[in-house]
């Protein structure tokens, strides 16, 4: 994490001094998110909506950019563990603090292709059966990710549409059985540049 952290630090400033363009402006969005889950007799079960908000920063020339984010995401997904009788569903939520940095080219004048690293780092969760117990799991509290989609700006609006997924494991079991669970996303989240 602190490679990343560092590495981060580097790019920002790097754009930062051989920049044409700088924006910065709130963001906001909603996403679709699962939790896919990797291991003997559990399953993912349905998705679930939640939302992200906070600010983003764009540096870059008139055809690349580089877009870091800093961003308060609410997101979770279900569980299903299966069994001969009934199964159990397990619903979760996360509140998390992302981070990814997109980078990526521009097309006409308005279109943007962009992909990119996302850092997560795990504020709190909650973790239910369906009688609404709460199960203690050990959630990493940082994870990596990438982030890939397409942007549009339309005047001081930006659009973004991207899809994420882990590539480090959330979790490493449910209710005492080992999993391979990580966190996946659809996200649409739109913008307004400041200057």
């Amino acid at each position: 994490m602190k490679n990343f952290l560092s590495f981060l630090i580097f790019q920002f400033l790097f754009f930062s001094l051989h920049a044409q363009e700088f924006s910065i402006g709130p963001k906001l969005g909603i996403s679709q998110g699962n939790v896919s889950v990797n291991g003997d007799g559990f399953v993912s079960g349905d998705e679930k909506f939640g939302y992200h908000l906070g600010t983003f920063v764009r540096m870059g020339g008139h055809s690349i950019f580089l877009q870091p984010e800093f961003l308060f995401t609410q997101t979770g997904g279900t569980i299903i563990q299966k069994s001969d009788a009934l199964d159990d569903i397990f619903d979760a939520s996360f509140n998390r603090i992302d981070i990814p940095v997109m980078f990526g080219f521009k097309m006409l004048r308005f279109l943007r292709l962009q992909a990119g690293p996302i850092a997560s780092i795990l504020l709190d969760y909650k973790i239910v059966d369906a009688f609404q117990n709460a199960v203690n799991v050990d959630y990493s509290s940082s994870t990596l990710g990438y982030q890939t989609g397409i942007g549009f700006d339309i005047g001081n609006f930006i659009l973004d549409f991207k899809y994420e997924s882990s590539l480090s494991k959330i979790s490493k079991s449910v209710a005492g059985f080992e999993t391979d669970q990580r966190q996946n996303q659809l996200i649409f989240s739109a913008g307004f540049r400041l200057f």
